[in-house]
């Protein structure tokens, strides 16, 4: 008798348990969106370089920070403790040392790996570092899983970096497993500048109640580049309506490049509603995982969109980490957010749409590139199911909303 009540009581608490944790991330959610509006920067002009390789992109990004004059913002999701990440803290810290204002922001989950040791001794030489998105009482749970996902530099006010890479040596082709990775990163010279200065202060004030956006020391004069863009920043609401907005605007073609397919029921309809009305939609995501149950998650959406005339491409060289969207050859979205509800729902989130036509088609070729390293995925590869694919899916789909 004494154990069925121990097992009741057990039982009780775990649903207790449950309840709360789903009370906690329901309210602490409507508390975040509540009140708040969509919003994005006004179209600017910049000149545009595209990197997709870490080696190219880390090279002239180390190079520019070397010949920093004044000031570097720099805001990671993920900065890890390896020798690359080792030389990209040193390099920071050098710069502090000569008298440059320094200021790094890191994700909270993203930079766990770095040392307590090594954060005091950045700080004690100057560099300004703060971490961001870090949990918080009354909504820990909720709290737990927001993500600042942005990747933004600013040099001097004059030089923005945003796109998929990291700090970490996989980002530069040395995981023996996930070699090469594929991503596309954007180096930007120009008025554009501005908004991504703009987006790490506000950040950084989020995170450290320090308000430094009406300093106009970083917000120097510019000049106006040849690449009209726009920036799109979202933080856990509003990318669902833009990515929605993009794909309806489709007349002949939608090509997706993403790590991680999980769309929103609202966005896997837009799709589909773009396949009947025969739109050519194409799907670039990696053969390879480099998180678990990501790919099982995808399948059922793949079954269904295979079905109904999309094609699905798995990237074979290497990993695929792309976040691009491209609608009819006439505008193109790069920036941060992958095609989850993670970044849909959850995540700090920086997206660039580009409009004009020589940056395009040179994207165009790069995503060409992608697709010439990839094989399609066939709808029968995807028709047996095996009891054990079977439970990961199921899995997987329980658990799409924080993968």
């Amino acid at each position: 008798m004494a154990v069925l009540k121990g097992i009741i009581l057990g039982v009780l608490l775990v649903i207790l348990f449950l309840l709360w944790l789903l009370l906690d991330f329901t309210w602490g959610r409507h508390v975040h969106v509540k009140g708040k509006q969509n919003f994005s920067h006004p179209q600017r002009h910049s000149n545009i370089h595209i990197f997709t390789s870490g080696i190219d992109l880390f090279e002239d990004f180390f190079k520019e920070i070397k010949q920093a004059k004044r000031h570097i913002h720099v805001l990671f999701y993920i900065v890890k403790y390896d020798q690359f990440s080792q030389d990209f803290l040193n390099l920071l810290q050098s710069k502090a040392k000569n008298g440059l204002e320094v200021r790094l922001m890191v994700d909270w989950m993203g930079g766990f790996r770095i040392p307590y040791k090594r954060i005091k001794e950045l700080r004690k030489n100057g560099v300004y570092f703060a971490y961001s998105c870090r949990p918080n009482l009354p909504f820990i749970f909720y709290s737990l899983q927001k993500r600042n996902h942005r990747k933004i530099t600013v040099i001097d006010g004059q030089i923005g970096y945003l796109g998929g890479f990291n700090i970490g040596k996989e980002y530069i082709d040395m995981d023996p497993i996930l070699h090469p990775w594929r991503d596309y990163h954007l180096k930007l010279q120009g008025e554009g500048v501005q908004d991504l200065q703009f987006e790490f202060l506000h950040d950084w004030l989020a995170a450290t109640k320090e308000n430094f956006l009406s300093n106009k020391a970083y917000f120097p004069l510019t000049c106006i580049g040849k690449s009209r863009h726009q920036f799109i920043p979202t933080a856990g609401f509003g990318l669902e309506e833009t990515l929605t907005t993009l794909i309806k605007q489709a007349k002949k073609s939608i090509i997706i490049g993403t790590p991680y397919f999980i769309p929103s029921p609202a966005l896997f309809e837009t799709l589909r509603s773009a396949i009947k009305n025969n739109i050519d939609v194409r799907i670039i995501v990696p053969k390879k995982a480099d998180h678990a149950f990501v790919k099982e998650a995808s399948f059922p959406y793949f079954r269904i969109l295979i079905k109904e005339g999309a094609k699905v491409f798995q990237f074979q060289r290497g990993f695929y980490h792309s976040k691009i969207l491209l609608i009819d050859d006439t505008i193109c979205d790069i920036g941060t957010a992958n095609f989850d509800r993670r970044s849909l729902f959850l995540n700090y989130e920086m997206n660039c749409l580009v409009y004009e036509p020589e940056c395009i088609q040179e994207i165009k070729e790069k995503i060409q590139e992608d697709i010439n390293y990839s094989t399609p995925l066939p709808a029968a590869s995807l028709a047996k199911i095996k009891v054990l694919e079977s439970i990961k899916e199921k899995i997987a789909y329980t658990l799409s909303a924080f993968l």
